[in-house]
């Protein structure tokens, strides 16, 4: 029998009925009120002991089971799924890995992962903003080592508003972006090796051996168990890098429990989570435990990877040592770039880009789904400015050799990669034209296809 589900909707909140719904299911869940295998109501006995319309209960069911709260079962309903050990993959096509490619010519265009789109339509928010900073008068010496107060403030808004993560601005340390705020929080650990995902995010990889430690390679598509001798763990859940999958509850809250078992810190990169198109934004991380995750924010996918501005929410016993490290060191983000980015953030440009870049990428992501599935196998859901598609080992360069012939650069899965033998193609279509990127996906599939085809 379906469980009953005891939950209030505030119809004059600004939060829409749906997503407040799949909040509290989200709650429910994790205080233990809702169990594993539990039977969820259908959208339409939902809809009418709410007093809503069924689309409200439809779209938080899609939210849940986005994130892996829920699953549906054919001809039976939903049903809780978190706890559950989650169905594995299929496993990526293996390949011995290739050496890392060496830097692309420069006269070639990148189809790279982290370049956004910025709409030339906002460049006056952008001027305006720098005029600003031009006209104000900077600090006498060394500002708050923390940032800007002013741009804390701002910052704590658009996380409570668009990541459901409630802190308090002096809770914020403002960066120069999501490696340098990387480096700040292993520099306040004890030592220990740190558990990175496999494939994965290749800067963060480098400051972890950069500083003196170990990379321990976790499969990026396993839950975590264990970390047991490991003093951190570098994880992107909301959108794993580079492989797409959302990290299921079930495995969120493994990593969490393997994090207080081994008294460790996940670091949460939380690197382009507002350009999901398929449904709402994944909450973060670190909204189930604030004392365990530190969360890594950056304005490169939204204003410009130039900017080099982020931020870090530590945990608050790690707060007071870091402030003092850096305020020591005087490693703060620049003033005119923090100045600008309040200016940027009070104005609502950075709204504006967003939801343009959202539209952007909604449009393009089928069309590199078209072109390319009938080679390859997506190997996550359509969302953010990239997808990875996964293909045997001299396909995918074939491919890239085609594309490079034709002036772009694509880059190999397997460059991703360490202890991993995943291969294929991490095609970005966030910072090239709509002509550019129909122009190299023509010679990618003129790639797969092969000599003669």
């Amino acid at each position: 029998m379906p469980r009953t589900i005891p939950v209030t909707l505030d119809r004059q909140a600004p939060e829409p009925l749906g997503t407040q719904l799949a909040h509290r299911i989200r709650e429910l869940v994790l205080t233990g009120t809702l169990g594993r295998g539990d039977r969820l109501p259908s959208s339409r006995a939902l809809a009418a002991d709410l007093g809503v319309s069924r689309s409200v209960p439809e779209q938080a069911y899609e939210q849940l089971h986005a994130e892996g709260w829920v699953e549906a079962r054919q001809g039976a309903g939903t049903f809780v799924a978190s706890g559950t050990t989650p169905r594995t993959p299929r496993a990526p096509a293996r390949a011995p890995a290739p050496h890392p490619s060496p830097a692309p010519p420069s006269d070639l265009v990148p189809l790279s992962s982290g370049t956004p789109w910025i709409d030339p339509r906002h460049a006056d928010g952008w001027r305006r903003a720098w005029r600003e900073v031009s006209a104000a008068r900077p600090p006498r010496g060394y500002d708050d080592p923390r940032g800007i107060p002013e741009l804390r403030a701002a910052l704590a808004d658009r996380l409570a508003r668009t990541r459901g993560l409630v802190v308090d601005p002096d809770e914020i340390v403002v960066t120069q972006g999501t490696t340098d705020g990387l480096r700040h929080l292993l520099q306040s650990l004890p030592p220990g090796p740190v558990a990175v995902e496999d494939p994965g995010y290749r800067a963060a990889v480098a400051v972890v051996r950069r500083l003196g430690r170990e990379v321990r390679d976790v499969p990026a598509l396993d839950p975590v168990t264990d970390l047991r001798g490991c003093a951190a763990a570098y994880v992107t859940p909301a959108h794993q890098h580079p492989l797409g999958r959302v990290m299921p509850a079930a495995d969120r809250l493994a990593l969490l429990a393997a994090a207080r078992d081994a008294d460790a810190v996940v670091a949460e990169d939380d690197y382009d989570s507002e350009f999901r198109y398929d449904v709402a934004p994944v909450p973060a991380l670190a909204a189930l435990d604030r004392d365990r995750v530190a969360y890594l924010g950056t304005a490169s996918k939204s204003v410009a990877p130039s900017l080099r501005l982020g931020w870090l929410v530590p945990p608050s016993a790690l707060l007071d040592g870091l402030d003092e490290r850096r305020r020591i060191t005087h490693e703060g983000a620049p003033w005119p770039v923090q100045r600008a980015m309040l200016a940027l953030l009070r104005d609502g440009y950075v709204d504006k880009v967003v939801r343009s870049a959202r539209r952007v990428y909604a449009e393009r992501a089928p069309r590199v789904a078209a072109a390319l599935s009938p080679y390859a196998e997506l190997a996550g859901p359509l969302a953010g400015m990239y997808s990875t598609w996964l293909l045997p080992h001299d396909d995918a360069v074939r491919a890239v050799e085609a594309a490079r012939a034709a002036g772009f650069d694509v880059p190999l899965l397997s460059t991703f990669a360490r202890s991993s033998r995943a291969t294929g193609l991490v095609v970005g279509f966030g910072g090239v034209t709509d002509a550019e990127l129909d122009a190299a996906l023509t010679a990618l599939v003129r790639g797969l296809r092969g000599p003669g085809r």
